[in-house]
């Protein structure tokens, strides 16, 4: 392990081990103060998030989007936060701690007992959306992590998700999808965080009006077991309660080879995405590049689809 990873699995071990042990205010505030810190260095992530923003709010001057990155620092701020403390919530605070809209697509789907698979953006805290299925609900669920370096970070990871009441398996080694099927068949709930492909042989879509890759991973789950496939968006307000909304299903095609069927569900999915993120931008955490414009500076993709962009708004 190198001197960089110690230091980050130290950075991160402070975090579960220390913060969780503040007053909520004191977190709070301590979560804005970090925020306003780096965002004020200008780094990477920082300029990255408003070039994504940039394509969210197009009309948007330079004024407009460092007033968005801003707060997307704080809001980024603010998950990172939440998460180290979500061990030490009570069952209490995490079941009033989120509010979300259409649950009984959820809950229907379930009643069916062929499963169901979220997916979702990252918007706001999804681990607190997955802690408040557990826990309110009594809903376990499987969910999948991206293998982090260092090892023993990744096992952080695993250990705090496990300890919501999630089922993780790591993102590869090529037996996720299976053990996924399975919990599917049975019935169960698989939650998938699905606006950034980490495989690079995702599903391209129109994403406000550009090219984009995202996971075929919820599709294809969904067409091989039968489960609903529905969309989750998340939001922050000014109040301690996060929101949320869970879309309506996302139906299989009739009629196409399963990659046309795939595409035609992803290209859904991020739709679904869209509305939510062109509704609370600054509650994207999208410090990553994403669009293919980005990842391939010498690829000049086609446009999307003109309609694309005309559904983003809701």
């Amino acid at each position: 392990m190198s001197a960089q990873e110690r230091f980050t699995d130290a950075l991160y071990g402070a975090g579960w081990g220390t913060v969780k042990k503040l007053p909520e205010p004191v977190a709070v505030r301590l979560g804005r103060t970090i925020a306003d810190t780096a965002w004020k260095r200008r780094g990477e992530g920082v300029l990255r998030l408003e070039s994504n923003y940039a394509r969210v709010v197009p009309d948007a001057g330079p004024e407009r989007l460092a007033e968005l990155s801003r707060a997307g620092m704080r809001s980024y701020l603010r998950y990172w936060m939440e998460s180290f403390r979500l061990p030490a919530w009570s069952a209490e605070r995490i079941a009033s701690g989120f509010v979300p809209k259409d649950l009984h697509h959820l809950t229907d789907g379930l009643a069916a007992g062929k499963g169901v698979v979220l997916a979702l953006p990252h918007l706001a805290n999804w681990d607190l959306a997955g802690a408040w299925v557990t826990t309110k609900l009594g809903i376990p669920f499987t969910t999948v992590a991206e293998r982090l370096k260092p090892e023993t970070l990744y096992d952080r990871f695993v250990a705090y998700r496990e300890g919501l009441g999630m089922e993780v398996l790591p993102h590869s080694g090529g037996t996720a999808f299976g053990t996924l099927a399975r919990r599917l068949r049975d019935g169960g709930l698989v939650c998938l965080v699905a606006d950034r492909d980490l495989s690079s042989s995702g599903v391209e879509v129109g994403f406000f009006g550009e090219r984009a890759r995202m996971p075929a991973g919820p599709a294809l789950l969904a067409q091989q077991t039968g489960a609903r496939l529905l969309p989750v968006t998340l939001w922050y307000d000014d109040s301690p309660v996060m929101r949320g909304r869970v879309h309506p299903p996302v139906e299989v095609p009739a009629s196409g080879t399963r990659a046309e069927k795939t595409s035609v569900m992803t290209q859904a999915l991020a739709d679904a995405f869209a509305t939510g993120i062109a509704d609370h931008p600054e509650d994207w955490h999208m410090l990553q590049r994403l669009w293919l414009k980005d990842l391939d500076p010498a690829r000049d993709p086609a446009p999307a689809p003109s309609g694309d962009q005309e559904e983003t708004p809701s």
